[in-house]
């Protein structure tokens, strides 16, 4: 009898209302140059054509599952997070967009850190609009390719207030480590992937590949534009907990500096969304 083996990387889609761009999501997926994954759509009790978008692939490494009840945003990307089978996790929403060489040269870094010394592997994206127009690019940190510590690169987004590493697409990392570093934790929602990006740098380094990795999609409808206001409060709450942990040798002038920024980047925010989404 013949053993399948496990696909390198799971690139996994928690949906919920996404019918509308989940198909320009699932063609971002399988347009990569490198193409040993496996491709899971976890549908959180869609009440749309989810499910027949996903029936109108034929692709065998496209697995659906249906949630028998409707688990919320954490539920849903710890549920991928169960159902990967892969050497390598990539969590996609359903409307954020990946470049077609992003797999092949974050799982590059991965396999040639025989050490196992980089926790996350992350590059640049940009944010585009409800029809795809790019809007701005973010996450320039290196001119080329390198390795960021990882309680430093911890700071320094600390520092900016915000998220310098990027949406959930935009990174990838050994579905191991995953099983170190716990479930996703949406006690602060509107950091809940940077939450994740710091406790997977409690445990190495990040390599940062100077690339266009992914494009983060914004619309009126989107989880990130609801959870817009209160970007502040959740930060707080989240620099609250990085400074109760030594191992990411937070000073004090950095969690004032990052609050301040927190504050001025919400409003930022706000006047950004009315501006591009009206």
């Amino acid at each position: 009898m013949k053993v399948s083996t496990p696909p390198i990387v799971s690139v996994c889609i928690p949906t919920y209302r996404g019918a509308e761009v989940l198909g320009a999501t699932l063609e971002s997926v399988l347009q990569q140059t490198f193409q040993d994954f496996e491709l899971l759509v976890i549908d959180d009790q869609s009440p749309d054509d989810t499910a027949a978008v996903v029936a109108s692939y034929a692709d065998p490494r496209i697995r659906y599952h249906r949630n028998p009840v409707n688990l919320g945003p954490e539920g849903n990307w710890n549920r991928c997070l169960e159902l990967a089978q892969g050497r390598y996790f990539k969590l996609l929403p359903h409307d954020d967009l990946l470049m077609p060489d992003c797999l092949e040269s974050q799982v590059a870094a991965l396999d040639g850190d025989v050490d196992q010394q980089i926790a996350l592997v992350f590059g640049f994206r940009r944010i585009i609009g409800p029809t795809g127009r790019v809007i701005a690019t973010r996450g320039r940190l290196l001119a080329r390719p390198g390795c960021l510590d990882g309680p430093a690169l911890v700071r320094r987004c600390v520092r900016s207030g915000g998220n310098l590493i990027g949406e959930p697409g935009n990174g990838l990392f050994r579905r191991t480590l995953a099983e170190q570093v716990g479930r996703y934790d949406a006690s602060h929602p509107y950091v809940v992937d940077l939450d994740w990006w710091f406790r997977l740098l409690r445990h190495g380094s990040a390599w940062y590949t100077a690339r266009h990795a992914s494009s983060f999609r914004i619309s009126k409808g989107s989880w990130s534009v609801e959870l817009g206001r209160r970007q502040h409060f959740d930060f707080a709450g989240l620099i609250a907990r990085v400074a109760s942990e030594p191992a990411y040798r937070l000073r004090w002038v950095d969690a004032q500096c990052g609050l301040l920024m927190a504050r001025l980047n919400t409003r930022i925010r706000a006047l950004f969304y009315r501006l591009f989404l009206g």
